[in-house]
C-alpha cells in the first residue's frame, strides 16, 4: 500500500511542534470527532503528516511520521471509540505555510483543511503534499 499523507492540527499552547521535537515521540490524543478518528484509524506506520498549529499561528510548521498505528485513547472513558496514534518529528518546514497562503492557492482549494475547516485530522493528497512542501521552501509572499 502506498504511503498516505495527513494534516494534524494542534493548538500550540496545548501541544506545540517544539514540544514534539523535544520529546522525540508523541501521542496524538484527545481527538473527539468521528471523521478525524476514522482518519487516524486509516493511518499506517510510515505515513507522514503535516503538523499544523491551529488557532495561534494557523500554519503548517513541520513533518511527522506515524510510528505506531491506532490504539485506544487513554484520555477517553473506557470503552469509548476514541483512538490515538504515536508520531515522531521528521523535520521542521524551512518556512511555515500559513492558512492564508493555502487558501489563496487554487491548487490547494480541495484540501480537507479548507473544505472541512473544523476537522482536526485530515487527508492530504500526494499532489497537495508535494505542493505544500514546495511552498515551504520559500518565505510567504
Amino acid at each position: 500500500m502506498a504511503k498516505q499523507y495527513w494534516l494534524m492540527k494542534s493548538e500550540p499552547d496545548a501541544y506545540a511542534w517544539d514540544q514534539l521535537v523535544r520529546e522525540g515521540k508523541g501521542m496524538w490524543d484527545g481527538v473527539r470527532n468521528h471523521t478525524a478518528k476514522l482518519n487516524m484509524m486509516a493511518m499506517k506506520k510510515g505515513d507522514e503528516a503535516l503538523f499544523y498549529h491551529s488557532n495561534i499561528g494557523k500554519e503548517c510548521v513541520g513533518i511527522m511520521e506515524i510510528v505506531e498505528e491506532h490504539s485506544p485513547d487513554p484520555t477517553a472513558d473506557e470503552g469509548s471509540p476514541w483512538v490515538i496514534v504515536r508520531v515522531a518529528p521528521v523535520r521542521a518546514l524551512k518556512h511555515p505555510v500559513t492558512l492564508a497562503a493555502i487558501k489563496a492557492d487554487p491548487k490547494l482549494a480541495d484540501m480537507d483543511l479548507i473544505r472541512q475547516s473544523r476537522l482536526s485530522v485530515g487527508r492530504v493528497t500526494p499532489a497537495e503534499w508535494k505542493h505544500i512542501l514546495k511552498k515551504s521552501e520559500k518565505p510567504a509572499d
